[in-house]
């Protein structure tokens, strides 16, 4: 299940974001979309999780949930 990951804290890092989702099981992938011209981040990624279970999981335990001094929200990805 490819979720997105939306309102991270600027300085959130991709490894930190994939570290966050680990905790609920495998990761096969993780992007934190950076801005092209300054390589900052744009303040939300794409998490995918190959095991429908541990994705439902990590969605509803991850979603609403402060990281960084920021509510992250956490859906399905489209």
């Amino acid at each position: 299940m490819k979720l997105l990951v939306r309102n991270l804290a600027r300085q959130t890092t991709e490894i930190e974001m994939r570290k966050l989702f680990e905790e609920f099981g495998e990761v096969g992938e993780c992007t934190l979309v950076l801005d092209q011209e300054t390589g900052q981040s744009k303040g939300f990624g794409f998490v995918y999780m190959p095991d429908l279970d541990q994705a439902k999981t990590a969605r509803f335990a991850l979603n609403g949930k402060e990281i960084d001094n920021s509510k992250i929200k956490v859906k399905v990805a489209s």
